[in-house]
Formats: C-alpha cells, structure tokens, sequence
C-alpha cells in the first residue's frame, strides 16, 4: 500500500479520492526536526502547502522512500527542486486550481485601491464620516501593467478590459503573439511597463532575477497621470509572491506620495511583523496570504493534487511535473 504524507492539510474530498486508490494518508505536520532525521522516508509521497519547507537536506535524508514531493498550489519556492531533480524525484504542483481566487482578490485589491474601501471602513469604524476626503479614482481608462502573464495575469486581463482598462505586461517568456490574442500590449523591457503605467500588478514567480524587482528606481518611472493627463497616483498590488516588491521603498514612496496606494496579499517575510511601518501607512492595505483561500480554489487544488501524485506513483510524469525537463 502507498503511503502518501499531507503535512499542511487537504480538502477531506481530495483525502478520500487517495484513500479510494488504495493509498493510505496521514494527515498529520511533520517538525523540522524530524524530516531532517528522515520521517519522510517512510513514505511515497509528500503533499505540501507553504507551511512546510523541503530542502535538500530534507530530500536526502528521505530517499530511497520518498517517490513523488507535490506541492497543493502553485509557488515551489518552499521546495528544492535542484535537489529533488538530482535524486530523480519528481515535484507536482497544481498550477490551474486557484488561478480564479488569485484574479478575483487581485481585482479587489485593486478596486480597494481606487476607492479608499479600507480606508473608509477603518474611519467609518472610528465615528468619522469622512465622504470629502475619500474621492477615488476609476479603473475605467486607466493602463494596467502585468509583470507576467501566465493565466492569473490573463484572468486579470480579461476582468480589467471588460472595466475598460488598457492593458499592457511585460512577461520575457513568452512570445507576444500571446498577449496579441488577449488584445494585450506586450512590452519589450519591464522599465517601459513602469514608465507606461500608473496601475502595475504582479504575476511572476520570485527567482533571483525578480527579486525586488518592483524597486524605488522603477516606481519612480510609473506617471501618476492617465492617458487624458488626469491625475490618477500610481497603484501596486501583488498577490504572487512576496520578495518581489521591495517593501522598504515601497513605503518610503508611499511616504514621499508618489506611489498612491500598495496592496499586498505576499510579503517578503511571512507572516509579517505586525510592527511594520508599512502595516501603519494610511495608503497600505493588505491581507495574509490568501490568494488562493476560497472553498472552490481549495477544493479544486486539494483533487488536481491527488490525481497528478497517483498518475506519479504509477510510474508516468504528469503533466504538471515543474522539474520534468531535468529528470532523466
């Protein structure tokens, strides 16, 4: 019988559907300390969400037992995949399954923005009325740039056209014919996209290359004024990966007001100190990681799971294998 680890949780329909392969799951968190002494290795599979780190320590000490590692979402950063690929063991994850929460909250982030909603709810909250002081600004018109564009950045898209934003993005892995079916403005450098747009969301992994890469030199190339010369501010919002945004010049941008409004759902350090000056700004708000927290999202991420570690286990690659190309 295959035992497969769940360590962060899974929906208890994605359990089942294991269990009913023949598999037998243990639901249970593993300590630091005892992956490293090898507790894995009494398993087939391991099924991981953010919480759990797999390193190549942690690898190491799980062979020969461990045969498939799978992350329950997108983002791999929490796993090895050098050293999973030099043990030849393949890494899952489950690229499609919250691609319309992460939209959804994006937009909303990006709506909260415009319309002073945290803002007006903390002062409505304190006794103030304050109606004069929260005049917002409209989606409608304004240019939207997407660092990448894979298919949340392509969600965000169709959402945005459809409030009659213009939409540009700067993705260097993909050819622009892509962005071309979507109607989409594909820019060659990611300083043209700062320099084009005052609305910028985040859709890229984080990687060395794009570590803080939203900095004070590139929000000071965004125009504050839209395409008809009207001021608007300038508006970041990232629900892919914290590292990406540095949040030390991001605030002081917020402070010196050329940066209008920051929205974060990621954070370079999670969770984030609740001392952080950037908590405190008027023009920040943010939410704990919860792009893909939705009943849907984690049902659908909880079955696409399960099936790609059976379709591992069997002996065949699935489709969603993130270090297929380095496996031999």
């Amino acid at each position: 019988m295959r035992r497969i680890a769940v360590t962060d949780g899974m929906a208890d329909e994605a359990v089942e559907r294991l269990e009913q392969a023949g598999c037998e799951v243990v639901r249970q968190f593993i300590e630091l300390q005892d992956l490293l002494d090898g507790a894995l290795a009494e398993f087939d599979a391991v099924i991981v969400r953010s919480a759990t780190k797999i390193t190549k320590e942690i690898l190491e000490a799980s062979t020969p037992g461990l045969k498939v590692v799978a992350r329950a979402g997108v983002g791999v950063d929490n796993i090895d995949l050098d050293a999973a690929s030099q043990l030849e063991i393949p890494v899952v994850n489950a690229p499609r399954a919250s691609t319309q929460s992460v939209v959804e909250l994006t937009v909303g982030h990006l709506l909260g923005s415009l319309r002073y909603i945290p803002t007006a709810d903390r002062t409505l909250r304190s006794g103030a009325w304050a109606k004069k002081e929260l005049t917002g600004t409209e989606l409608y018109g304004k240019r939207l740039g997407l660092i990448g564009f894979g298919r949340i950045a392509q969600g965000v898209a169709r959402v945005a056209q459809a409030f009659g934003m213009e939409v540009h993005s700067y993705d260097p892995y993909l050819p622009g014919s892509v962005a071309k079916k979507f109607d989409v403005s594909m820019h060659k450098s990611v300083d043209s996209l700062f320099k084009r747009c005052t609305h910028i969301s985040i859709h890229c992994n984080l990687t060395d290359e794009t570590h803080h890469l939203v900095d004070s030199e590139r929000i000071s190339m965004m125009p504050g004024k839209d395409p008809n010369n009207l001021p608007c501010g300038n508006h970041i919002v990232n629900c892919a990966r914290g590292g990406i945004v540095d949040e030390t010049a991001a605030l002081q941008a917020l402070e010196n007001g050329h940066l209008s409004s920051l929205a974060l759902d990621v954070f370079e350090n999670e969770p984030v100190d609740a001392s952080s000056p950037l908590l405190q700004h008027p023009h920040f708000h943010g939410t704990p990681h919860i792009g893909a927290a939705t009943i849907e999202a984690q049902r659908r991420v909880g079955l696409d799971i399960a099936d790609a570690v059976l379709v591992a286990l069997s002996g065949t690659l699935p489709e969603t294998t993130v270090n297929r190309s380095s496996l031999s």
